[in-house]
């Protein structure tokens, strides 16, 4: 909520000037009391924390006494109602002057600043911003000192507003520890002597408002740590930034009018675990290199659209220094990197896949941070937002440092982050990156290297209730958006509601959905076998439905298993290379009958050979007609075209995802033939019926037990068909169900079984 009040009132009760009244010629005032040496001393230092106490306008003998810094200016003159007055030059660029007002009833008043050798030259007008009280409200500063301040990025930052009729920006920054925090920016030529801040009081924040300044003026703040040595600092905050390499904060004010309102209200209606779930992961920067947030928009939502996919989740579009980390090292946790345009660009591509009917998930990543120096490390001279014992701010594995999640402002700032994504840019999903490394104190680290928990124990449970608390939070704010974890772990409960008490005596973590690793790694293992071995890795494609209803899973092949040397999808398989498409083609009719939803990564759509590179993306010139293979390719992407068409006319592939009443096995243990066969069930008993042969042989007249109330079956999707680069084996249509019993069902088919294929069949009707 914005409970900043809508104005504030200024010290004294304020008269407008007057355009129309003539102006006097300047006069002469008297230079007001200096300053103590000690104050006059800190102000200049930018370690003082109340500079409004010593510059503006105050009470003094003989009138108000106004003073303003301004280092480099030859003269300062002040107006206010008709009256001009050249304020008396203190030293330092101090100046002052007492005017004969009565305290309590002085004017509204602007500085003509002058920096040039004569009058008129190199001059500036704008009002003081030592006139104005704080713009903050108690209410904001109460919520921020409790860490529940769920629409933080409305406190703090950068705000453009007017205040008492004058234009500016509100710049506000948590640093309880700092001696003195400034402004410093290009509307100051990045000398930020004459901005510094107030603290306000005990909630560690810092405000100031500067009138003149607006969108897209660049600033960052320049903090005196406790030894007195300042760091010039991003804004934690900062709601857009430079393009990296530069790392300014940037004044950001949305003007986006949005045209998505049918879809967010479909979307708060839906049951997420029982609707179709398809997702395209995609890595704007590398999907169509050289493109911007408005050129994708043109064409990404098309070509998901094109395809059938329900959703499309992105790499972190946060901002991040280093391009080779993809979004997982953030620096800008409230900025879309700059890489591709504005804030507002990056809302009209989220409006444009809205508009298509397509669902924005995002990768977002609390669990750790970069060094960068002018980031959030150490922000404020200690550890503010890592934790401040070294042994648990490093971690260990990745170069970078975890968050203080037991510190409620930091739980805060990520708390409201997850919020502000969705409901400032209308994100309906968030995937959580490393959330095993929140979870475990001991998460690669040895014996020796970390601490037990107040228990004993190794789990992290201030990463457990932040979890909580951000689900909790998300759900309940945002209507139809959900949340997935990447935990890799038997943790249990990450899908149960946070008041849910299960095994170790921990609540539920409140997740959506589980990416499902240890089916990728175990059916990517299976799959990696010439097919003379896999009766040996049996166990590897049926373990996953011993544990398929214990959390609410979405099957991945994501980004992370197509880099680093482990090849791309189709690189993985053995054989030749039309083996090698016919697995990847099987594997994925295999992947979109599991229970489960489903997520791709780009360029997998096509059986691309080379690994994923952030540099050039996938390699869309494999689709190219003119290319001698490239119906190799295209076949496989015309396979995903129809996976997902058939799995969204198909209720029993999602409906019942989550109830192990909408699976049944028909054979399980077929181990030395490399067949799996198993039947879905949509919620009114309608079924599916998937079968996978992950041999290189036809198998015919291949008998399996099917349900006796449906007279023959027709086969819907077969991975083998020729128009996807398949032998064109194939069982005729309808099959009749014949009387013979098999595998525990008194009715059976006897099916012909592609060669390292995957078929569909449902009831003819």
């Amino acid at each position: 909520m914005n409970v900043s009040p809508p104005s504030a009132r200024p010290h004294w009760r304020r008269k407008h000037v007057r355009d129309d009244k003539p102006l006097s010629p300047p006069r002469e005032v008297e230079a007001p009391t200096p300053l103590p040496g000690q104050e006059r001393a800190r102000l200049l230092a930018g370690t003082h924390h109340d500079p409004h106490a010593l510059l503006g306008a105050h009470p003094a003998p003989g009138g108000v006494a106004v003073r303003t810094l301004r280092p480099y200016a030859k003269a300062v003159t002040l107006v206010a109602e008709g009256l001009r007055a050249d304020l008396r030059h203190e030293g330092d660029g101090l100046f002052g002057g007492v005017l004969p007002w009565e305290p309590g009833a002085a004017p509204g008043y602007e500085f003509v600043i002058r920096y040039g050798a004569g009058p008129g030259e190199d001059e500036i007008t704008t009002a003081d911003p030592y006139r104005f009280l704080p713009t903050l409200g108690e209410v904001d500063l109460h919520l921020i000192g409790e860490g529940r301040h769920e629409e933080l990025w409305r406190a703090l930052g950068a705000h453009p507003m007017t205040v008492e009729g004058v234009r500016g920006t509100r710049f506000t920054v948590w640093a309880p520890n700092a001696r003195g925090v400034r402004v410093a920016g290009d509307f100051n030529h990045w000398d930020p002597t004459a901005a510094p801040m107030r603290s306000l009081g005990s909630s560690g924040v810092w405000e100031l408002f500067l009138p003149g300044v607006g969108t897209g003026a660049l600033y960052k703040f320049d903090l005196a740590r406790p030894d007195g040595s300042h760091t010039l600092r991003a804004d934690p905050m900062a709601r857009r930034t430079e393009c990296p390499p530069a790392t300014a904060s940037v004044v950001e004010a949305s003007s986006y009018t949005w045209q998505d309102a049918e879809w967010l209200a479909a979307r708060a209606q839906t049951a997420p675990h029982r609707e179709p779930l398809s997702v395209y992961e995609v890595h704007l920067p590398s999907w169509r290199p050289g493109l911007d947030y408005r050129e994708l928009a043109e064409q990404l939502p098309a070509y998901v659209r094109d395809l059938g996919f329900t959703h499309v989740e992105l790499m972190p579009p946060a901002e991040h220094p280093f391009g080779g980390s993809w979004g997982y090292q953030v620096t800008g946790f409230y900025a879309p990197t700059a890489r591709m345009g504005a804030p507002d660009d990056f809302r009209y591509l989220v409006d444009a896949l809205h508009q298509a009917g397509i669902g924005v998930l995002m990768d977002w990543v609390p669990a750790h941070f970069p060094k960068d120096e002018w980031a959030l490390a150490a922000f404020d001279g200690t550890p503010l937002y890592e934790h401040p014992d070294p042994a648990r701010a490093e971690h260990p594995d990745w170069g970078t440092l975890e968050f203080d999640l037991g510190r409620r402002e930091v739980r805060n700032f990520l708390v409201a982050n997850a919020v502000y994504w969705c409901e400032e840019f209308h994100i309906d999903g968030l995937r959580v990156d490393a959330v095993a490394s929140m979870l475990y104190l001991d998460y690669s680290r040895g014996e020796g290297q970390w601490t037990p928990n107040v228990y004993g124990g190794r789990e992290n449970l201030e990463a457990v209730a932040f979890l909580q608390e951000m689900n909790a939070t998300v759900y309940r704010r945002c209507p139809g958006v959900i949340t997935a974890a990447e935990e890799s772990t038997a943790w249990p409960g990450v899908t149960r509601a946070t008041h849910h008490v299960g095994e170790g005596g921990f609540g539920g973590l409140g997740f959506g959905f589980k990416w499902n690793m240890g089916w990728m790694h175990d059916s990517l293992e299976y799959m990696s076998k010439e097919p003379v071995h896999r009766r040996y890795h049996h166990g590897e494609m049926t373990f996953s439905l011993v544990y398929a209803w214990s959390e609410n899973y979405i099957l991945p092949i994501s980004h992370d298993e197509v880099v680093h040397g482990k090849r791309s999808l189709v690189a993985k398989m053995p054989g030749d290379w039309w083996q090698q498409r016919a697995n990847h083609r099987a594997y994925l009719a295999f992947m979109w009958a599991h229970p489960g939803k489903q997520l791709l990564f780009m360029g997998q759509e096509f059986a691309q050979g080379a690994e994923w590179s952030e540099e050039h993306g996938p390699d869309w010139w494999l689709l190219d007609p003119s290319y001698a293979a490239e119906p190799d390719h295209r076949g496989v992407r015309d396979l995903v075209r129809a996976l997902n068409t058939e799995y969204l006319a198909t209720p029993a592939l999602w409906e019942r995802d989550t109830e192990p009443a909408g699976f049944a096995w028909v054979l399980a243990d077929a181990a030395e033939d490399n067949v799996l066969a198993f039947l879905r069930f949509a919620a009114d008993g309608s079924p599916l019926l998937a079968v996978s042969n992950f041999s290189p042989v036809v198998r015919e007249g291949y008998r399996l037990g099917v349900p006796e109330q449906w007279e023959g079956w027709r086969e819907v999707l077969n991975t083998d068909a020729a128009r996807y680069g398949g032998s064109g084996v194939a069982n005729a249509t309808p099959l009749p169900v014949e009387p013979e019993p098999a595998h525990g069902r008194p009715a059976s088919l006897p099916l012909v079984l592609p060669p390292l294929a995957t078929i569909w069949l449902r009831p003819a009707v």
